[in-house]
């Protein structure tokens, strides 16, 4: 009895070291934004683009990245498919079209359906965040290097877990049954999972991307030796 309150209590404090960690984590990808913005600087020459840079936010780069993907394309389809708030995707595009970023056109049979595409201007940023992207893949896949495959799918698992969970409806099977039933709640491996997702759902979208980013680079993007 003394071994397994001594093994809870150990686990309690690893626990506790993780959800220290985490807000730690969600600072430095904020502080990425700048690395990123200062990278992009340092690999441009023309002047118009780097005057853009200076005064953009990385939701106008994210939407201009998404035009660039997908042109032409309605705002509808820009928010839905890469997560950016309509208000936020109409409000950036006005600014982005007047300061000659992106255009828009219409659809012969409706007027109405505004999409949006990409100008010369528009496409030397769409290409140099595009660049950016491919070194920050680089850049993970290098960092990842150091852990083993056993640990590598133990982050898979977390992640996985994290996007399918809701925190609002609570899965069935949790630990109340289990206790009601005297069932053991299931392996310390499932356990430690569950508890590890629960924290790494505190992070933002931003942040789940760059997980799904990892789980590419890692398991199905090939690199050349």
């Amino acid at each position: 009895m003394t071994h397994s309150y001594d093994d809870s209590a150990h686990k309690d404090v690893l626990i506790h070291k993780l959800m220290e960690t985490i807000p730690k984590l969600h600072k430095r990808f904020q502080a990425e934004d700048d690395e990123e913005k200062e990278w992009m600087l340092q690999h441009c020459s023309n002047p118009l683009v780097i005057e853009f840079l200076q005064e953009s936010t990385v939701m106008m780069l994210h939407v201009i990245d998404a035009i660039g993907q997908l042109e032409p394309v309605n705002g509808t389809s820009i928010s839905r498919q890469f997560g950016i708030p309509k208000g936020s995707v109409s409000k950036i595009t006005r600014k982005l079209v007047a300061q000659e970023i992106i255009c828009t056109e219409s659809l012969p049979d409706n007027k109405k359906e505004i999409l949006f595409l990409t100008t010369p201007l528009g496409k030397e940023i769409f290409e140099l965040h595009r660049a950016l992207h491919r070194q920050m893949d680089k850049g993970i896949h290098r960092f990842l290097q150091r852990y083993n495959e056993e640990e590598l799918l133990f982050l898979i698992k977390g992640f996985e877990d994290t996007l399918q969970a809701s925190w609002v409806n609570p899965e069935s099977g949790g630990e109340e049954e289990h206790a009601e039933s005297g069932e053991h709640p299931g392996s310390m491996e499932d356990e430690e999972i569950r508890q590890i997702t629960a924290m790494l759902k505190q992070l933002d979208t931003r942040s789940l991307k760059k997980a799904k980013t990892i789980l590419r680079d890692v398991f199905f993007t090939s690199f050349d030796a």
